[in-house]
């Protein structure tokens, strides 16, 4: 199989179902969105102080190409095979997030991104999952979405923004702040 096919070389593409739709389509966008968070959270699997969340992470990538294959289906068409996404998936992130929060200092303020470069990859991957749920949000509101997908995307930059804080306390670094002008 060759890697490229020039059939998207007039700017259209095909959905899982065979409807072709232009590549600024706004499903398109979700989950070319979807993609860009799944790179980053692989780049958050490869840093050291992630090694023991790595098959967690790994998991959450599972997901992110299920959700993907999802939104990347003709609405309607049943009958393609595809992998689901399950109310547990869900569980697992708030289970994740209650162990570390258990372990962190009450948050009494906003947090400024940064303070080490994996902590950043972190609150950039946040960044991505917010926008990625904002566009699934937007085509729900055109087309039949499922509502678990966008469940588990809320979840999971909650998850983000908790693992965020957890790598800063383990690679002992000092959160930041914010402390607003006035």
């Amino acid at each position: 199989m060759k890697i490229y096919t020039k059939t998207g070389d007039q700017g259209i593409t095909s959905l899982l179902g065979g409807v072709r739709v232009p590549k600024s389509d706004l499903r398109i966008d979700a989950y070319g969105t979807l993609d860009e968070l799944n790179s980053y959270v692989g780049l958050l699997r490869d840093q050291e102080v992630n090694k023991k969340r790595s098959e967690l992470l790994k998991s959450i990538q599972d997901r992110l190409f299920t959700i993907g294959a999802d939104l990347a289906t003709v609405p309607g068409k049943d009958k393609v095979k595809k992998p689901d996404l399950h109310p547990e998936d869900v569980e697992v992130l708030e289970k994740e997030m209650d162990a570390m929060d258990a372990e962190l200092p009450m948050l009494t303020s906003f947090i400024l991104p940064g303070g080490h470069t994996a902590v950043s990859f972190c609150h950039l991957a946040r960044t991505v999952c917010r926008r990625s749920e904002r566009i699934v949000v937007e085509l729900a509101s055109e087309e039949p979405v499922a509502e678990l997908i966008i469940q588990y995307l809320n979840r999971l930059s909650d998850f983000l923004f908790v693992l965020g804080r957890k790598m800063a306390q383990e690679l002992e670094v000092e959160e930041v702040t914010w402390k607003p002008r006035y």
